[in-house]
């Protein structure tokens, strides 16, 4: 959904945005990721062990991992043509209510713009009611309270 400037995007304060478009969360991505983050755990980098041992009988991604693709989902979704740049300002709730496999496939939806408020001299502080839903399953991946920055 586009917006011309902050003020435009305030208006949709409550509205149902659209959702992104599917994502598949690869062995890749979640190999990449535990390197990033020295998170090695065996459930998400070790196949073989998570096909005979875990509840899951697949590695399935980090909980951070799907927390993390909140801004490339939310940034799919809703584009401020007036901004010079976003940031990530912090979360208010998280939680990860069902787990993602490998090649799980993620999307956002019910995202919500719920509050907005200035910051700054050309900025404002964005709440996001967020939900990454799971492909298949009753349980979205993650709710998350995500809180960013946007700058004019």
């Amino acid at each position: 959904m586009e917006f011309n400037n902050i003020a435009d995007l305030q208006a949709a304060i409550g509205q149902d945005l659209p959702p992104s478009e599917w994502m598949t969360v690869t062995q890749e991505m979640i190999n990449a990721f535990a390197d990033a983050t020295h998170d090695h755990q065996w459930i998400h980098i070790d196949v073989e062990k998570a096909k005979a041992h875990s509840p899951f009988k697949t590695p399935i991604a980090h909980g951070f991992l799907s927390l993390s693709l909140l801004s490339h989902l939310i940034g799919s979704v809703v584009h401020v043509k007036s901004a010079k740049m976003g940031i990530n300002y912090g979360l208010n709730k998280v939680r990860f209510t069902s787990p993602v496999p490998v090649n799980g496939r993620v999307r956002l939806n019910n995202l919500k713009l719920i509050k907005t408020d200035p910051y700054g001299d050309n900025g404002a502080r964005n709440v996001w009611a967020c939900i990454i839903e799971l492909e298949g399953s009753e349980k979205p991946a993650c709710i998350a309270e995500f809180v960013s920055l946007i700058f004019e």
